[in-house]
């Protein structure tokens, strides 16, 4: 077995969030082959209604006040009514707050899974306008990193982790979004402590919808058969061992290379987790390039005795240069 890492501090997600932001098979994957990933990628991901970042009061004419509070609503609700009327954008839910005029208000709220029914009355600001005391998201973008292609089925699986909002750290509630090619123009390196990032943009066509956004990673369609033909079966995770392995990964362009790693410990043990084993990037081309692992490589495919044996998924803030995989038999769905 690997060093313990049982104390070690883990930067929870490995997706670049930008704001404006499994099924298992048996344990004989009988062969099954996916087409490998190690592009970066575009998200534009979008919530079922609108997310509570944050509960704020402010002043009225009646002192300081919360109707958000007040009529029980919380942090990570989602808004997806207001009097009946679905509600999609964060200007749809404030112009419903703006024209109440004061008048009551029937949300319908979306909290841990389960429709509730929430009456709240808006308040006058000073301002003269009327607020409910809640700050919402709609939306967010990002960039990660593809695991692989099932051209059989013509999806995809990225990150090996959920999107989580930034503010709330809760994995947004969304079932659309879209992923588009992306470009990496620089990166900015990694330290101990301060973990740095790829950075690029969103360039061409949508190439996939995203139709899952679940603990596991990101899932969805294709839209067109991928340009690629690096075909590998996947790893039972008996067949996973602590060793030598590639990262398979873009840090310039839209090219992947292959980095040199060492797996250095295996967890699985944990069916449903995305930490299944520990790795160490020990290639100097990449670590003179990033320092370590940095943001945006989350979902990067390992392979070991050619075979796809895991995806990138967390970095260790106090040793930039190791972080978390995901098993791929876990990432990939059935």
């Amino acid at each position: 077995m690997g060093k313990n890492v049982k104390n070690k501090t883990v930067l929870s997600s490995l997706f670049i969030i930008m704001l404006m932001v499994f099924t298992t098979f048996s344990a004989n994957a009988d062969d099954r082959t996916v087409l490998i990933g190690g592009e970066a990628f575009g998200l534009k991901l979008y919530c079922k209604g609108v997310m509570i970042t944050k509960l704020d009061g402010f002043s009225s004419e009646n002192g300081d006040v919360c109707p958000a509070e007040q009529a029980g609503l919380k942090q990570n609700d989602i808004i997806t009514a207001v009097n009946g009327n679905t509600i999609k954008t964060n200007d749809e839910l404030s112009d419903a707050v703006k024209n109440s005029n004061g008048k009551e208000l029937v949300l319908t709220v979306l909290r841990d899974g389960k429709t509730k029914t929430i009456r709240i009355k808006p308040q006058k600001s000073d301002d003269k306008n009327f607020y409910t005391g809640i700050w919402v998201r709609d939306s967010c973008a990002g960039l990660g990193t593809i695991s692989y292609y099932d051209t059989k089925s013509m999806t995809y699986g990225a990150l090996g982790h959920g999107i989580c909002d930034i503010d709330t750290g809760s994995i947004i509630e969304s079932d659309e979004g879209e992923i588009l090619p992306a470009t990496i123009s620089s990166v900015t390196k990694s330290k101990n402590n301060d973990i740095g990032t790829l950075n690029g943009y969103f360039q061409g066509m949508t190439i996939g919808s995203m139709t899952e956004n679940s603990p596991l990673g990101i899932f969805g369609k294709l839209r067109a058969y991928p340009e690629k033909d690096e075909i590998y079966t996947i790893a039972d995770k008996s067949e996973v061992k602590t060793g030598s392995a590639e990262l398979i990964t873009t840090l310039s362009g839209t090219k992947p290379q292959r980095y040199e790693i060492e797996i250095t410990d295996i967890n699985n043990d944990y069916k449903n987790s995305n930490t299944n084993l520990t790795v160490k990037i020990t290639d100097k081309r990449l670590l003179d390039k990033t320092g370590g692992i940095v943001q945006g490589m989350s979902g990067s495919p390992i392979i070991q005795n050619g075979k796809f044996a895991a995806a990138l998924t967390h970095v260790f803030l106090d040793d930039c240069k190791s972080g978390y995989a995901i098993l791929a038999q876990n990432l990939v769905k059935e």
